[in-house]
């Protein structure tokens, strides 16, 4: 029985196999051309499928994590990181520390790169092994938790925050936070310890962290989550890379 391409089209539609739907003449007529088996044709049409699909969810991924567009490696100035940084972006670009719910903490003054490489690598992780990102400025988070406890659904909110397999909390230094704001970081914090990964930036130091969370034990405890399982890197570069040469 003659196959008949119309009919094997609609059903990979009714399948939702879209790319191999509209692969399957041009396939079939390379197939026939070069005399491929069914086997070779069917793999091509399915890995044809499954590529599509990795680049849609990575699209989708992307779209999700809210990085900052332009933020990565290839336009990074790379000779302005420290040594000790440079030798460790293969390892990070790993993302053994994501499985791991392992931290890493970038410290530096405004305009040394610190968003810059978490961005960069953060987009690397969701190219290279699609994990769920999220980027977000340390006052839009405190911004969305506290609304979510005013509503009281913040127990809800961190659970839809679990979805993502790293967050990264940029800026945590210049937030002068409130009583309120100060709980639900903590919390956030406190949550995810050992369960989920966190990249922060900050232009504080740990010792300077009592400007964070105002009370000293609470910032040792909040400290004492985020180093547990860290890496640190320090962004001490001599001059601010948004600081452009006279001309």
């Amino acid at each position: 029985m003659k196959n008949n391409p119309d009919s094997s089209i609609l059903l990979l539609k009714r399948f939702f196999l879209h790319a191999a739907a509209r692969l399957y003449e041009p396939t079939l007529q390379r197939a026939q051309k070069e005399g491929w088996s069914h086997e070779n044709f069917l793999m091509n049409l399915l890995e044809s499928e499954s590529q599509d699909r990795q680049q849609r969810r990575i699209a989708q991924l992307l779209k999700k994590s809210e990085l900052l567009e332009g933020k990565t490696f290839d336009s990074l100035q790379k000779e302005s990181l420290s040594v000790k940084i440079q030798r460790q972006i293969p390892s990070l670009m790993q993302g053994e520390f994501v499985k791991r719910a392992e931290n890493v903490i970038a410290f530096g003054l405004p305009g040394r790169g610190k968003t810059h490489f978490l961005c960069a690598l953060g987009r690397e992780l969701v190219l290279q092994k699609q994990y769920q990102v999220l980027f977000q400025p340390t006052y839009k988070l405190l911004s969305r938790l506290l609304r979510a406890h005013h509503d009281n659904r913040f127990d809800h909110e961190l659970k839809k925050l679990d979805a993502f397999d790293l967050i990264i909390l940029d800026d945590i230094g210049y937030v002068q936070q409130s009583q309120g704001e100060m709980e639900v970081l903590f919390n956030f914090m406190a949550h995810r310890y050992e369960r989920k990964s966190l990249m922060i930036s900050s232009n504080l130091a740990f010792k300077d962290w009592d400007k964070i969370f105002k009370d000293k034990m609470t910032t040792m405890a909040a400290i004492d989550r985020i180093v547990h399982r860290a890496t640190i890197l320090h962004f001490d570069g001599p001059k601010s890379h948004r600081i452009q040469p006279q001309t």
